[in-house]
């Protein structure tokens, strides 16, 4: 018997009859023929925890264009911004009604009206089944009822509905509504995409990882802060230090202790002994970026492939100053009581001491395991999805602009394979118990190397941190950076990827847009779309605003801008919300359906198999 035989005497188990084949291709077949649901992207996060769960809430200004396109002739502009807001924060909006006495049955009857017509517009674009199944359990049969109403000649359902709406009222009105809110921000966004970089620079990552393990559809493309994480969680002690380094020059230490249980006691009691002089959290600072240096370059040293150093300058350090390509700089400080001048990359005891029980710290946190579990079921190193290429940083390039050749591992590659062959390794350093030096030392390599396809730059962390010189810190990028500019070189970059249509599109992170300056985030006639905004509170005097969200419907690609958040008070006090500016990037000729998407040729496979099965059952060939 042949496989596709057995494979369709299985499928028989399912749908028995030629009814049940029947029913099922028209089910299918009219799925096919819905609108596509609407996809978000967004990237470089960094733990904006407050400004990120209010563009979850409000759904990237999806909530309130619909509110304003359902009710702006029948609600004034405030009353709008109070249901867009109950909409946003529904259980501390209702403190608020409560508090000042306002939920009387009238106001009860109108908002829960109101809500349900937003979430039957909303709805429209699913099957039944698709909202039934995005229902919360507890009302699953009420809002079905409440969504499909409609009247009849003798207002049969009129009585019923207002009926339910009643009884509602009478008993639990504030949880219904905390319900409609929850299905109204589902049904808004069917997928999100992130795009790379959940951790640094914000202090509260630990907090957005927990909001993102409870979306209904995401997947994230790994960015290098990411991968530095992983890196930790997988025991690298160059990226464990690298992580403590970060989370005390931007003072977020909350995640680390906090979020993650991980003390950092030990450390600032090394460094108060170690560097006297200094208060506290800089001696704490100083102590740990001693001993990154030291790790990286036992990295650096162990991977002569990586070729990397040029970042060996702890070695080259002679009477306060350090020569580099050439040019002798003054170091801003020169004070390196552990440093060995014979073996200037050896941890001292008291280094080997803060180490280990940093280490340990990071491999048992409980939390910890869950969000980088997390980040390695929903992330990959790149994703391609309805058409469109996605990844945090680049596609390394040579300067000629042709695909750049790696060698790892006793192996060379480029583009896709060099991919595949990361997001291979990543998991190998996480999930294997026998991984070597060699596995999780990559993991460092791929937050920081020159040629790494999560970062691609050359950085320069020592200079930065003991050279006054600005001259000394410029970053050499990849060719990519230069390239990516030209439709050429990104349908190159498509096609290498398996991706050749004139709809098709990058869509990047990892480097800020400065648009205050002039940047563009649609780059390469439209090709190539970045969309690191600048979430994080650091970056908005760089970039302008406060982020972007790229929304792709079945009408096609349009790009929203934020502007800075306020607060969650100010939202509850003043309605206030985030104002977006959103620019269309592309508009498809005809509507974008089910059957031109990913699922969508999926389910044409699924309904040329039923369509084989009911051949079979015709012919006799199997029985039903």
């Amino acid at each position: 018997m042949d496989t596709k035989r057995k494979y369709l005497e299985l499928l028989s188990e399912k749908y028995p009859t030629t009814r049940a084949v029947t029913r099922e291709i028209i089910n299918l077949t009219a799925i096919l023929n819905l609108p596509k649901g609407t996809e978000h992207f967004m990237s470089d996060i960094h733990g904006e925890y407050d400004a990120f769960c209010h563009i979850l809430n409000n759904c990237s200004g999806v909530v309130r264009e619909k509110v304003d396109m359902l009710y702006r002739d029948t609600l004034s502009h405030e009353d709008r911004k109070s249901v867009c807001t109950l909409i946003y924060y529904p259980k501390e909006k209702l403190h608020i009604i409560r508090k000042k006495k306002i939920n009387t049955k009238e106001w009860y009857d109108s908002t829960i009206n109101i809500l349900i017509e937003i979430a039957r517009t909303l709805s429209s674009k699913y099957t039944r089944s698709k909202v039934r199944k995005a229902l919360p359990e507890d009302y699953s049969y009420i809002i079905d009822e409440l969504l499909h109403f409609q009247k009849d000649e003798d207002d049969n359902q009129i009585r019923y509905h207002k009926k339910i709406l009643d009884t509602i009222i009478a008993i639990n009105p504030d949880d219904f509504i905390i319900s409609l809110a929850g299905l109204i921000k589902r049904l808004a966004v069917d997928h999100i995409h992130i795009v790379g970089d959940i951790f640094d620079r914000g202090e509260f990552a630990d907090k957005v990882m927990d909001l993102l393990r409870k979306y209904h559809s995401i997947d994230i493309e790994w960015g290098n802060h990411d991968i530095l994480w992983m890196g930790a969680a997988s025991g690298s002690e160059a990226c464990i230090a690298n992580v403590v380094r970060n989370s005390i020059k931007y003072n977020t230490m909350s995640t680390l202790e906090s979020g993650y249980g991980i003390s950092l006691r030990n450390l600032t009691l090394f460094a108060e002994k170690t560097y006297k002089g200094l208060k506290p959290m800089e001696a704490a600072l100083k102590a740990i970026t001693v001993i990154q240096f030291k790790l990286e370059g036992q990295v650096i040293m162990r991977n002569p492939d990586y070729d990397m150093n040029d970042r060996l300058l702890l070695s080259k350090i002679e009477n306060g100053a350090v020569e580099i390509d050439g040019t002798v700089y003054k170091l801003n400080d020169a004070d390196f009581p552990t440093v060995d001048k014979n073996a200037p990359y050896e941890l001292t005891d008291g280094e080997a001491a803060v180490v280990d029980r940093l280490k340990a710290a990071f491999m048992n946190s409980e939390r910890l395991k869950k969000h980088i579990a997390f980040l390695y079921e929903n992330g990959s190193m790149y994703k391609v999805y309805n058409g469109n290429l996605l990844y945090h940083g680049c596609v390394p390039l040579r300067e000629d602009g042709s695909l750049d050749d790696v060698e790892f591992f006793g192996e060379k590659y480029s583009g896709k394979a060099y991919f595949d062959m990361a997001d291979e390794r990543a998991r190998h350093a996480y999930f294997d118990r026998n991984k070597s030096a060699e596995d999780t030392d990559f993991m460092w390599y791929l937050w920081c190397g020159k040629k790494s396809p999560l970062c691609g730059r050359n950085i320069k962390t020592f200079e930065r941190a003991f050279i006054s010189d600005k001259n000394a810190w410029s970053e050499e990028k990849n060719p990519y950076y230069k390239f990516y500019e030209t439709k050429e070189t990104c349908e190159m970059i498509l096609s290498e990827f398996g991706l050749s249509s004139e709809f098709s599109h990058i869509i990047n992170g990892h480097t800020p847009v400065r648009t205050v300056k002039g940047e563009l985030p649609i780059r390469a006639d439209g090709k190539l779309l970045v969309i690191d905004g600048g979430f994080c509170e650091a970056y908005h005097d760089k970039t302008g605003i406060a982020g972007y969200t790229l929304i792709y419907n079945s009408h096609g690609l349009r790009l929203k801008a934020h502007h800075p958040f306020e607060s969650v008070s100010e939202a509850l006090k003043e309605n206030k919300d985030i104002h977006s500016d959103s620019e269309i990037v592309e508009t498809e000729r005809h509507r974008i359906m089910v059957e031109d998407t990913d699922n969508g040729a999926r389910i044409q496979s699924e309904i040329n198999d039923l369509y084989a099965l009911l051949d079979m059952y015709k012919k006799g060939i199997i029985k039903n």
